[in-house]
């Protein structure tokens, strides 16, 4: 997975919730809930709609592995990197 993807999903981060830190500030590896980057379950919606209009592919509420796929900023980007169709 290409950290070019891993750049262009964090900005989709911080645009789409207009958090006052920059993109390359996200370290991949840190938690994007809770103790990590401290979104939360609304965020997930608006980020999931985002990633939808961006990337081609839905994210559904009831995705038993959204708690994975949300887990942080690599495993979001390693998670479009297989779904996408745009």
């Amino acid at each position: 997975m290409s950290e070019m993807l891993e750049k262009e999903v964090a900005e989709l981060i911080v645009e789409t919730l207009n958090l006052e830190i920059e993109a390359d500030a996200i370290d991949p590896q840190q938690p994007l809930f809770r103790e990590g980057l401290g979104l939360d379950s609304i965020d997930a919606l608006e980020l999931a709609m985002a990633i939808s209009k961006r990337y081609g592919f839905q994210l559904r509420s009831d995705d038993s592995d959204n708690a994975r796929i949300f887990s942080s900023l690599s495993a979001l980007a390693n998670h479009i990197a297989r779904q996408r169709t745009a």
